[in-house]
């Protein structure tokens, strides 16, 4: 399928920095993450892909668009969700939504059956008559993402979606957009610096840092399976560790996990049989997938992307700085 997004050489210089560097990427129809650490790129290329900041050179195709040519066609089939906050206080979210709806084309009945069709898939249908200065951060994004889909857009923009939420509401807003690509059929171009959010919702990453591409493939070759075993009992962890090295497997303790080199299928009867003659409960035995973090934290002179903390559940998870690439 053609991609939602292509640029070619694009750049944008600033008096004292440059935003994007000669980049020319494409990006597939899906659930899109587009990542880098603050100040990457990510903010000013969306504003170009609207046709809001034009760029110093190159160019760009949004649905097939010319970015230069047909900026109007492309705002009309495009939904934008700013990272800032935009939204006036002493209206209600309906009435906002509303307004926008409008301004996009639709006639005023249909506007509002829009609307109130729009903060019920986001979860502000009771809300929905409330002025907006009383809502919290959470409600205020979706409000954002409301208007952002009010229209019935063919793809969507959401810059930094889950800035300001505490865990629940980042997993309701992630599972939002998840159910937008996956149920609705509209393609998204997510941005974030959390690697962990993109890796759960995401069909294809791309990351880019100072403006250059790093890299741009689908989360499934970023995440393949590795070469090791991971496996868990309820009790005597150690004991079975043991049980395995006397055996010649190349056993390595994690956590509450035993990771197992797997050198061959054998490796798993013999995980089998330990468990059953020390007695042991095995809770969990599959093969370890790796993680996005875990290939950038590996590349040399390359820039820090944000991890969550806990996000992965494995090594390096623990919230510091990771990698972002390859320059």
């Amino acid at each position: 399928m053609p991609p939602i997004i292509a640029t070619r050489g694009l750049s944008m210089r600033f008096p004292r920095v440059t935003a994007l560097d000669d980049l020319t990427l494409a990006a597939p129809p899906g659930v899109v993450g587009l990542v880098g650490a603050n100040g990457a790129g990510k903010s000013t290329l969306i504003k170009i892909l609207l046709g809001l900041l034009p760029p110093s050179s190159g160019g760009a195709e949004v649905l097939g668009l010319d970015i230069a040519r047909q900026g109007d066609e492309i705002r009309r089939l495009v939904g934008f969700m700013p990272e800032y906050e935009c939204l006036p206080p002493d209206v209600s979210a309906t009435e906002f939504v509303v307004h926008m709806a409008r301004m996009c084309g639709l006639p005023p009945t249909a506007a509002r059956e829009r609307a109130a069709d729009t903060l019920r898939h986001v979860g502000l249908y009771e809300e929905r008559y409330r002025p907006i200065g009383g809502y919290s951060t959470g409600m205020r994004q979706r409000v954002k993402l409301a208007q952002a889909l009010v229209h019935d857009p063919r793809l969507v923009f959401l810059d930094e979606p889950t800035n300001g939420l505490d865990p629940a509401g980042r997993d309701e807003m992630l599972g939002l957009i998840r159910r937008i690509g996956h149920e609705f059929g509209i393609s998204v171009l997510v941005t974030s610096h959390l690697l962990g959010e993109l890796e759960r919702i995401c069909d294809h990453v791309v990351v880019i840092d100072g403006g250059r591409l790093l890299r741009s493939q689908a989360v499934e070759a970023y995440t393949e399976a590795s070469g090791v075993l991971v496996v868990e009992v309820d009790e005597g962890r150690d004991d079975l560790g043991r049980w395995l090295h006397e055996r010649g497997a190349a056993v390595h303790p994690e956590g509450r996990q035993l990771m197992i080199d797997i050198g061959d299928e054998t490796v798993y009867d013999l995980v089998r049989d330990g468990s059953a003659e020390l007695g042991l409960r095995l809770v969990r035995m599959e093969q370890r997938r790796h993680h996005i973090e875990e290939l950038f934290a590996t590349a040399p002179h390359s820039a820090p992307v944000a991890v969550e903390p806990g996000a992965f559940g494995g090594p390096g998870a623990s919230g510091e700085e990771l990698r972002g690439g390859a320059r």
